[in-house]
Parts: structure tokens; sequence; C-alpha cells
């Protein structure tokens, strides 16, 4: 591991100014990450990289050199051999209408979709996956070791990102001291403890749809689908998706599919007690038009990821067409 001095020269790279600011290579973003996840480190430094990179934007390569570095902070993460599941990292939480992601996940888990959701279990003023499925009887694994059994047996498990790696738990935790939110959201996202082959993913800025596929394909992730998520969870929408790619091995696609004539997604908060109970009557069969129109796109995607088999009026999208003729 690099020391404090090593780590400085990689600050000045990226944080010397605006047109002397470079990107890290993965290797190098691999070891200024694994420096700043130790407890060594410097809070100076961290919170400069940190910000930093906020304001010059990571690259496809400083991306994955981070999840790798945080990968290698997890116990025996080496020591787990692929999973044929899909990853579904559950990091944002809802406050305004049903976690219907979850509740998806649920019902894929029962058709024999093995499904790995990672998060963090409180989060102010939303619901949580894990406050939601909970409730629904999902366990909770406190290690790789303990989410293994599990997953066999119930072909669903959750795991908080405090028991599987508390220093990217840490970082992610500074976001009220530095006023912004940093790269390591992006990392959790792409984290895939288990090593799923297949992934799942929201997001809720438009640009990280293509940072986050490229910096799969740099991870080796055989095949994932990446969306601008309902409130940046893995939640696609009934009406239009406006970012929804697919990543397999080196190929990245854009897809899009027909709105559905609904209401509008809900702008007014809901407490979490109320959206739990939401998501119970809903997990329990009392479903709107909306809701049906959400599970079903949700179920194409989990195919589509696991199965490699797409909907009928899933098509790709013509922007995309146009990009491949020229």
């Amino acid at each position: 591991m690099i020391n404090a001095s090593e780590l400085a020269q990689h600050l000045s790279t990226v944080a010397r100014g605006q047109h002397g600011k470079r990107d890290l290579n993965q290797a190098q973003a691999f070891e200024a990450y694994q420096y700043l996840l130790h407890p060594s480190a410097d809070p100076l430094q961290l919170g400069a990289f940190l910000i930093a990179q906020r304001i010059k934007g990571e690259s496809p390569a400083e991306i994955a050199g981070f999840v790798q570095a945080s990968q290698h902070a997890i116990h025996d993460f080496n020591a787990n051999q692929l999973h044929h599941a899909i990853d579904m990292p559950c990091y944002a939480g809802k406050r305004r209408d049903t976690p219907l992601h979850l509740v998806a996940a649920l019902e894929a888990s029962q058709q024999g979709i093995p499904i790995v959701i990672h998060g963090i279990a409180d989060i102010a003023g939303r619901l949580s996956a894990w406050q939601a499925l909970s409730r629904a009887g999902v366990q909770r694994a406190g290690s790789l070791q303990e989410a293994q059994p599990i997953l066999a047996k119930n072909n669903i498990v959750y795991m908080d990102l405090t028991d599987i790696c508390p220093p990217l738990y840490q970082m992610l935790q500074l976001r009220e001291r530095l006023g912004v939110r940093s790269c390591a959201n992006t990392v959790a996202r792409l984290l895939n403890p288990l090593r799923c082959t297949a992934q799942i993913n929201g997001f809720f800025h438009h640009p990280y749809g293509t940072l986050m596929a490229k910096s799969n394909q740099l991870l080796d992730q055989q095949n994932s689908l990446l969306f601008m998520g309902a409130e940046g969870e893995p939640e696609l929408y009934a009406s239009r998706q406006r970012l929804l790619l697919s990543q397999q091995g080196s190929k990245i696609t854009r897809w899009r599919y027909p709105s559905a004539d609904v209401e509008p997604y809900p702008r007014e908060h809901i407490k979490p007690s109320q959206l739990t109970q939401q998501f119970l009557a809903t997990w329990h069969g009392q479903r709107t038009e909306k809701d049906n129109i959400v599970l079903n796109r949700m179920q194409q995607a989990f195919k589509l990821v696991f199965q490699q088999e797409s909907a009928h009026d899933w098509q790709q999208d013509e922007k995309e067409r146009t990009n491949e003729k020229h």
C-alpha cells in the first residue's frame, strides 16, 4: 500500500487546476483508494481527494480502480466464486412512492432467479431496502460466508455495507461534512460483493449511465442493466424511460420501450411508515395499473440480464443505431 507522500502525488494529478488536472489510470486509482480506505489515512487528504474528484469528474478507469480497492477491503472477497445471480444495489431509498423494485425482486426470487441486494439500513427520511425487505421476511447476512447459504436456500439475501465494507460506509457518511456526494456512492453501487454474473443498477443523474457501464466493462462484469431509476433506485418507470443501457462484456446497447399512459411519478414526500404499509400491501397483491406495469417491466429487466431474454416491445434506441452506422 502507498504512503501519504505517494498519495499526495496522485492528489496533485487530479487537483491541478482547470487546465492541469488529469485522470488517474486504473492501477493508480486502486492504490490511491486503497490508502484512503485504510484507518491510518490522513483525513485531510481523504477530504481533498474526494472533493477534487467531485470537481474533476471520475473516469471509468478511476471508478474501476476505486471499486477494486473497495472489494479488496471486503473480508474473503477473493475466496468467493462467481454466482449465477443478480446483484441489485439499493442505496438511495424511497420517499415518494412504493419500492416496487423490491416487490419485483421478491417475485423474481420465487420464480427461481437468485437476487443479492446490498445497501444501507438507515437512510434519513427515506424507506431503505432493508427496512422494507425485513418486513417481508428476507434474511440479512453479516458476511459473504453467511450470505451464500441464505442465497442458496431462499434465492434472495440482503447485505449491509456496514457489515461487508465498513471503510466504504464511513466514506459515504462524509457527505454531510463535505457538503456534496462523493464517488463513494457510485463505488458502492458497483461493488458486487458476491461477484454475481448479472447486475441491475439504478442511478439518478444521466451522465452516470455511460460512466457505470464503461466501469463495469473494466471490472469484467459479464452482464448488467443500468438506468435512470425512480429516486435513484434500480426501479424502471411505467412512463418513458430516459436512459436504459445494457452492458454485455465489451458491448453497450441503449434501449427504449413504449411509455404507458399513467399518472406521473409523485412529487409529494410520504412518511417511511406509510411507504412500508404500501410496500406490504403491494407485495400481498393490492396493486394499481401503474404498479403492474412497473412490476412487469422489472420482470423483463431480470430476464434480460439473467437469461438474456429481451421483451418483444424493447427496441434498440434509434440514436444507438445511428451511431453504429457511423
